[in-house]
């Protein structure tokens, strides 16, 4: 069965690292991380909302809500107690999905006595890095009730080596240490185990023959050892009651603090649960603090698909924000509020006076290539978040959002860094343009520094967490005193 650490985290941990080793462990897929980021705010006293139904009536002022979409984004906020429609959301967004690879529709495969699992490239991995790795499986199943008739959706998390992408023997490639090179398709394939004589005959006896299915079953697509380690796990009657999954491989070392002095945290999906883990604190910490004077809103959102464009119902480029933002800023949060809504321009007035800081990992300088970065813009672990600059609009940071973060980061001695990449050098994006565009939000992008930012294996900072978390903490708690007196 599916066993999360999260259940009882305090929301005033004060041994932040140590905590984000346990959500890290907890979170291999974004349904685990949108899943433990529920438990925690339900842990805070905030309540769940339904996009299904009217808010009005439900979202009071001084409460505490979430809503998830897809069960892998979730937003969360809390109304203040002076709120009144037109004023101003203070917003952190982040993303719940990391590269990785993902288990083929029919994944069923055999080659040379050894039985194997078809995978799907998501996102831009750094994919060398996945050889050789004990890999383990997570994410969620679809399954059948027989007894009701419904299909349900559940989690699952089998912690155990069960795979490996081996590399070639040297002594069969001399020119691997000179240039690793290998077919995405036809060389990135796990090694599950041994095939077994009996595997045909057992499949085929497995199969169920009496009516049309449209599409094969799952035992037909999939290795039977596979669905029966699946069937253990969320400890049901039959493989036959698994009608279908999205499972997702990651590594089976656990993340750790290392270093000298524990100074690190290594793991995969620093990039970008990193921004999850702070914000989601962040929220909870500044839930109670001033709410009743406050007369805005203080809202965190995680998007799944950030690292594939965004493009999904789920993802940041999606309704989703906008669709919750729209809802809050035509609410009274009076008991008594009626199916009567109030005029559009209140969302726009909103929006003008909101601001909305974009948050993903940043690139940290690298000590054994220096010359890859901007020689003046070299950001250090362990130094603090990171502003993200670029001329060409692929962050959306300008001077009036300095001038706002920097003012927050002074009062709370948080040190800041900034960075641009260097001129003969790529750039990445986040979600920050992609929101800034569809709403018209002033936006900032930042992030904590990493290195080897979508390896299998990430490096990050363990004293950076908390000056993260308390920089959200201040914005959350002082943006409605200060967005009117930075003015453009």
């Amino acid at each position: 069965m599916l066993r999360l650490h999260l259940r009882k985290m305090s929301s005033t941990a004060t041994n932040y690292p140590q905590e984000f080793v346990k959500f890290l462990n907890a979170s291999h897929t974004p349904y685990h991380a949108t899943h433990n980021i529920k438990c925690h705010l339900l842990d805070n006293g905030f309540q769940e909302l339904s996009e299904r139904d009217s808010w009005n009536g439900k979202v009071l002022k001084c409460g505490k809500y979430f809503v998830t979409r897809n069960n892998s984004s979730i937003i969360g906020f809390v109304v203040g107690g002076m709120w009144a429609p037109g004023n101003p959301i203070a917003i952190v967004g982040g993303h719940t999905d990391s590269p990785t690879l993902r288990i083929k529709p029919i994944s069923k495969r055999t080659a040379e006595g050894y039985l194997q699992v078809g995978v799907e490239c998501y996102g831009g991995g750094i994919w060398h890095s996945w050889f050789d790795k004990d890999l383990a499986v997570a994410g969620r199943v679809m399954v059948s009730d027989p007894e009701t008739g419904k299909t349900v959706a559940k989690l699952v998390d089998i912690n155990k080596p069960l795979l490996k992408i081996p590399t070639l023997a040297i002594h069969l490639d001399i020119d691997v240490n000179q240039k690793f090179e290998f077919n995405k398709e036809s060389q990135l394939l796990p090694v599950a185990g041994l095939v077994k004589e009996t595997n045909a005959t057992e499949t085929a006896d497995s199969v169920r023959k009496d009516y049309f299915s449209s599409i094969k079953e799952t035992i037909e697509r999939h290795h039977e050892e596979l669905l029966n380690l699946i069937a253990k796990e969320l400890d049901i009657k039959s493989t036959k009651e698994i009608e279908d999954f999205e499972l997702i491989l990651y590594d089976h070392n656990e993340a750790c603090l290392g270093g000298l002095s524990e100074e690190f945290v290594f793991s995969g999906r620093l990039d970008n649960l990193t921004s999850c883990f702070t914000s989601m604190h962040a929220m909870t910490l500044a839930a109670d603090t001033g709410i009743e004077s406050e007369t805005g809103i203080r809202l965190f959102a995680c998007f799944d698909h950030e690292e594939i464009g965004s493009s999904s119902a789920q993802g940041a480029d999606s309704n989703f924000l906008p669709n919750i933002l729209e809802r809050l800023a035509l609410l009274r949060g009076n008991e008594k509020d009626k199916d009567e809504p109030l005029t559009k321009s209140m969302n726009l007035e909103t929006s003008a006076k909101s601001f909305f800081l974009s948050s993903d990992v940043a690139h940290a300088v690298h000590p054994n290539y220096a010359g890859k970065y901007e020689s003046q813009h070299k950001p250090m672990i362990g130094s603090g978040p990171v502003i993200k600059i670029n001329a060409n609009q692929r962050y959306m940071t300008n001077s009036p959002g300095i001038v706002l973060l920097k003012k927050l980061a002074d009062k709370v001695q948080v040190p800041l860094q900034l960075f641009v990449v260097a001129n003969n050098s790529p750039c990445g994006s986040t979600i920050g343009p992609i929101l800034a565009s569809k709403t018209g939000i002033r936006t900032l992008d930042l992030g904590n520094p990493i290195l080897s930012m979508h390896s299998i294996r990430e490096t990050g900072g363990a004293a950076d967490l908390a000056y993260q978390i308390k920089l959200f903490q201040a914005f959350f708690e002082d943006y409605s005193l200060l967005e009117s007196k930075i003015e453009v």
